[in-house]
């Protein structure tokens, strides 16, 4: 193993770990041969393996890997990309210790270098490329410079951009354009919604993790130390987030900064865990550490070659046979790239003809004539790729304004295509509009229990792998805990004096009430929603309108999604959606709420057309549209701030958002119940953003999953602050999970949704913990039923929703309650309840008499 790198306050001791025996080595090599499951301690042995144990591993992890290759049809085969490196700017606002590629503006002013590169220098380096053959343009680049440097943030201000990331994305329009190069984006860490808005415009983005050690990261003198973005579990969710958002992505380890082999073996397994559950890493790199001069690691060792195969060949055990392993070929001595083939390495990752590899300019990329040869005389034919490894280079990895370059340079079975030249064609929108396909008529031929087919086509792979989300929620008993101890007396005395101060405890003691406990917690909440609104109960009369249900989202309990290939996928024209607004008008309709599917194939300006379409058809139609995930997958496609997209949908005839897509607020549960929705931050944003440019919402949460009222109390909290801010939710709507059809259940992962208890003691508490913020508290007929309803409706809830007409999504997910309830049948289910119905708008103002003789718009509500 290396030696502890000589910083001066380099806690030595802590790094020296006991190695591993060589009876451990032994016996990790031999299950590994045997092909069984290894956990963190095998691995760390396997890890230290040399001499006779590490020629044995590296034997395993060659037959690991050309079994892959065989699965893929390509045996034999090792690629690379052939490639520019783009160093968009030299500036970072991290200090790694081992790092030559960054600079500080004094120093790039000495050199008479800019802050970026110009549009211009990065297009010459591109057309460079392309003459060359090349196919890929790495972007590299500091993490977020304009956060430290005021210089970065001048130029950026200067040049009409934000962020450095706003100008990553337009360079990447421009080579696309102008060069037919396919942009691969390392710009560090990136938020889910950057990322969002990146990936239209780069078939594939990366980061290394490098390592998961928080040691190296927490104490000074470590090689991340002071550097905010080195953060482990700040970099693991960059990966996470890619994996939800279906971008193909390359990461890695750093082999010798440092780390212990334990922590080496944490950090493939952090790595694997992610792939499992989101299938988005498309190669690991395992990269050994060289000291460079002028850094704090000048006077380090480099990795030994030893130890650096044994970490090659490890992480090809443990990442398996599918998994790309790549090695940079410019990092070892050529003959060297033969161990590396032999101990499992299948590509050797981008290698230009132009450009060098500024990251490690004192290592000239190998020859490839001389490079094909040495893999020839191993065994191996050496092949371009493209920069997505073909297994991803289709929906929904890449976005379909990429697809038309890919397809450029693609051959037929994935990997660059022979005798071909990237040449610059238009980034846009795919051709065409919504148009009717599938089964438009869904809405009328689902059977009753559920939906048509037995699952969608991918439902093994666009979930994740099962088997993690499993062992998630049972790792995790937190999610079932156990009852506070707070008493239900004192919370309810907080309650009935000041229902806005209940902390989270009292909160969640409220949600577990049960018994006659239960009985006061609702007649509480049932006097304060007299207090609030009286007791007529309101209904809207109004038509649901899910345009598609084409999805790659990915959400696991959602049975409505379908791929664009599958039996039961449609999607509406602009002409049926207008024809089903005339139909809402004729049958009374004051409100169509409008919802689908997140379809990668619609242009970015579907959802302002679709709204436009309503009003042209029907100016006085109340328009309830667009999820905040169809509002982050709008500003993705156009490109648009989430306000200037939301204020583009106002123009455009929106008048109001339904709140959906939340779930549960709290990502504990959330990232178990979907793959690719938006997180809880960016629910918010889009939430509070639509509120301040006077887009009303509502407000949702799904329940009765595996959450539990824990979970529950926090969404309320937020809820409530957010009301507390802007004042924009005109109400409250808790969705019990519907289970009969829900991939997340049919994999056993969830429970079959809320009891009867859950639903009454949501819906009270709801009442409750929002009394004084939210007046309206609506129950979901679809989802609950008569009976329930009738219950709920005891206990707070003074709202039934509307009349739908059609209810596609809770049908699919095998709901049995109907997707329509005519004017009548709402009335009599309030009339269940002992008290008067009342028709009103979207936003609560009570419509003139109606045929039962209630209130008139301008009595109070």
């Amino acid at each position: 193993m290396s030696t502890p790198l000589p910083f001066p306050s380099f806690p030595a001791e802590r790094v020296l770990e006991a190695m591993p025996t060589a009876a451990q080595v032994r016996r990790a090599v031999v299950r590994a041969e045997a092909g069984k499951t290894l956990d963190i301690g095998e691995v760390t042995a396997l890890l230290a393996a040399n001499g006779e144990h590490l020629d044995r591993l590296i034997a395993v992890a060659g037959r690991v890997r050309d079994a892959g290759l065989e699965a893929l049809g390509r045996p034999a085969t090792v690629t690379f990309s052939p490639k520019v490196f783009v160093p968009i700017t030299r500036l970072c606002r991290d200090r790694c210790h081992y790092c030559t590629f960054v600079a500080t503006p004094n120093q790039l002013a000495a050199d008479g270098r800019a802050m970026f590169l110009s549009v211009d220098e990065v297009l010459e380096i591109c057309r460079a490329g392309a003459a060359e053959g090349c196919t890929e343009a790495l972007f590299t680049l500091g993490d977020r410079p304009e956060d430290r440097w005021p210089e970065a943030k001048q130029w950026l201000a200067e040049a009409g951009y934000d962020s450095t990331l706003e100008y990553v994305r337009a360079l990447a329009i421009r080579v696309l354009e102008e060069t037919g190069l396919l942009p691969h984006l390392n710009p560090g860490v990136m938020s889910w919604a950057e990322m969002n808005r990146l990936k239209p415009v780069a078939p594939s983005m990366g980061m290394m993790l490098e390592t998961t050690s928080r040691r190296l990261f927490e104490e000074k003198g470590q090689v991340h130390y002071g550097s905010p973005d080195k953060d482990p579990a700040v970099r693991l969710r960059v990966l996470e987030n890619a994996g939800r958002l279906g971008v193909p992505f390359t990461t890695g380890i750093l082999v010798g900064i440092g780390e212990t082999l334990t922590e080496r073996a944490e950090s493939l397994f952090a790595i694997r865990r992610v792939h499992r559950e989101h299938g988005s890493i498309q190669e690991v790199i395992v990269q050994n550490f060289r000291a460079k001069p002028d850094t704090a690691m000048r006077s380090a060792d480099d990795v030994g070659l030893d130890e650096y195969l044994a970490a090659v060949a490890t992480a090809r055990v443990v990442l398996g046979p599918s998994m790309h392993i790549q090695a940079p070929p410019n990092l070892v001595d050529l003959d060297e790239c033969r161990a590396l083939l032999a101990a499992g390495v299948d590509d050797f990752g981008g290698i230009s003809p132009v450009t060098p590899d500024h990251v490690n300019p004192e290592r000239p990329w190998p020859d490839l004539r001389v490079l094909t040869e040495l893999c020839r005389g191993s065994g191996f034919e050496l092949r371009p790729r493209l920069t997505t490894h073909p297994e991803l280079l289709k929906s929904p990895w890449i976005d379909p304004r990429l697809r038309a370059h890919v397809d450029a340079l693609r051959g037929p079975d994935g990997l660059l295509a022979d005798d071909v030249s990237p040449v610059g064609m238009p980034w846009q929108e795919p051709d065409g509009g919504l148009e009717t396909t599938g089964r438009s008529d869904l809405h009328s031929s689902i059977d009753t229990t559920g939906r048509m087919g037995d699952r969608r086509g991918d439902f093994d792979e666009v979930y994740g792998d099962w088997s993690v989300l499993r062992n998630k929620v049972k790792g995790a008993p937190a999610l079932f805990g156990a009852a506070l101890g707070t008493d239900v007396a004192a919370a309810l005395q907080v309650a009935e004096s000041a229902p806005t101060t209940l902390t989270h405890a009292q909160t969640e003691t409220l949600l577990r009430a049960e018994g006659p406990a239960l009985e006061v917690v609702c007649e509480l909440a049932d006097q304060m929603r007299v207090d609030a609104v009286g007791e007529p109960i309101g209904y809207v009369v109004n038509r649901n309108i899910n345009f598609t249900n084409v999805c790659y989202t990915g959400c696991r309990f959602c049975a409505f999604a379908q791929r664009k290939s599958d039996a039961d996928a449609y999607s509406l024209s602009f002409d049926e959606i207008a024809t089903r607004v005339a139909e809402a008008r004729q049958a009374g309709a004051t409100e169509v709420c409008i919802q689908g599917g997140i379809d990668p194939d619609l242009p970015g300006d579907t959802y302002a057309r679709i709204a436009q379409t309503v009003k042209a058809t029907d100016s006085d139609m109340h328009v309830h549209a667009f999820s905040p995930m169809e509002v982050m997958n709008g500003v993705a496609r156009t490109g648009l701030s989430v306000r200037d997209f939301l204020l583009s949908l106002k123009e455009s005839g929106v008048d109001s958002l339904p709140g959906t897509a939340a779930e549960i607020l709290d990502d504990e549960v959330r990232w178990i119940l979907t793959k690719g929705k938006l997180p809880t931050t960016q629910w918010i944003d889009v939430i509070t953003t639509a509120h301040s440019v006077s887009l009303p919402t509502t407000a949702t949460m799904m329940y009765g999953h595996v959450d539990h009222p824990g979970h529950w109390a926090t969404h309320l909290g937020v809820i409530a602050r957010i009301q507390e801010q802007t004042g924009g939710f005109t109400e409250f709507v808790p969705l019990p999970f519907v289970h009969q059809s829900s991939p997340i259940y049919l994999a056993g992962v969830a429970r079959p949704g809320p009891t009867v208890r859950d639903n009454r003691a949501v819906h009270a508490v709801s009442r409750i913990r929002l009394h004084g913020l939210i007046d309206h508290i609506q129950c979901s007929w679809v989802k609950l039923g008569p009976d329930v309803c009738t219950e709920v409706l005891r206990g707070g809830v003074d709202d039934l929703g509307g009349t739908l007409m059609e209810e596609t999504i809770s049908r699919m997910a095998g709901s049995t309650n109907g997707s329509r309830k005519n004017v009548d049948e709402l009335i009599a289910m309030a009339h269940l309840a002992g008290r008067p119905a009342v028709q009103r708008t979207t936003l609560h103002d009570r419509l003139e008499e109606t045929r039962v003789g209630h209130a008139s718009r301008k009595e109070a509500p």
